[in-house]
């Protein structure tokens, strides 16, 4: 058993070194395949999973072409549609990064007054974890991860402290490097945009079938808040209704004040001529209606 088992697997080894001699006699080896010429032995290769034999890619001439989720240091994506940054400079992906690589300063007016946008953004790629979490929570989509892999310098700063101007690509570039999620993000925005204009369109709607009741209500009549217009009463009705609202005005003084006049006139009475025991007057001097009339 032992011995089948290593013999099986000298076979394999021994198939895929033939098959890369074979591939490499080939006027087109296999590796080549969909691949993308850039000129002059330059090209970019889409290497399959399931491709056989041993083959090497000729680095720096040849490279891997990469999947579109593979991630390196964030890059600021510049509207062109729009013409400005898509950063207002929230400071979100600051406060999430984990290694604390990015610091931003937003931009102000002439009068001092804060502006919704980064005067300066810098990223500390030697310790960018690549974790995403800025492209992840950004609220504006204005951060993404770049395929940039090649940022080898000799001296880490500053050259490796990447400014605003080093980070900012147009948004055609984020297209290019992630085309599905590009395509689903649009989807969303294109959904929301639409949901806004219905929002608006209705506002006008409600708005102009407002003035056009207003403007068909009669001379004279003053819009109710259901929209229903008020009559208009003439002076001889206002002034009627004043004298009434007068009358009950004083019918109601006149039934308050006849109490509390009674009770007054009462308590005076128990109290100068004592007809009744001291005990009662001083139940009486508690009460609140006495008390008050009393002092």
């Amino acid at each position: 058993m032992f011995g089948t088992g290593l013999l099986k697997g000298l076979g394999v080894t021994l198939k895929h070194f033939v098959e890369t001699y074979t591939d490499d006699r080939k006027d087109v080896p296999s590796r080549y395949e969909d691949s993308i010429k850039l000129g002059e032995g330059w090209r970019v290769i889409d290497q399959p999973i399931d491709q056989e034999g041993l083959l090497t890619i000729q680095y720096p001439e040849e490279k891997r072409l990469l999947p579109e989720r593979f991630r390196f240091i964030p890059m600021l994506l510049w509207d062109t549609e729009k013409g400005e940054d898509r950063c207002t400079a929230c400071g979100i992906c600051a406060k999430v990064c984990p290694p604390q690589c990015i610091w931003i300063v937003r931009d102000a007016d002439e009068k001092g007054k804060p502006i919704t946008r980064p005067a300066e953004f810098f990223i500390d790629v030697s310790i960018c974890m690549s974790c995403s979490f800025c492209a992840e929570f950004c609220p504006f989509d204005a951060i993404k991860m770049n395929h940039d892999y090649e940022l080898a310098v000799y001296d880490r700063y500053p050259q490796l402290v990447y400014d605003k101007e080093e980070l900012t690509v147009p948004v055609e570039y984020y297209a290019a490097l992630w085309p599905d999620q590009y395509a689903a993000e649009e989807e969303v925005r294109r959904k929301a945009e639409e949901e806004e204009r219905a929002k608006a369109a209705a506002r006008a709607q409600a708005q102009a079938e407002k003035a056009a009741a207003k403007a068909s209500a009669p001379a004279g009549a003053a819009p109710s808040e259901g929209g229903e217009a008020k009559p208009k009463r003439s002076p001889e009705e206002l002034e009627a209704l004043k004298q009434q609202a007068a009358a009950r005005a004083a019918a109601a003084r006149e039934k308050a004040g006849a109490a509390p006049a009674a009770v007054k006139a009462g308590a005076q009475v128990i109290i100068t001529e004592n007809r009744i025991p001291a005990p009662v007057i001083e139940s009486l001097r508690s009460l609140p209606v006495v008390r008050r009339l009393i002092l």
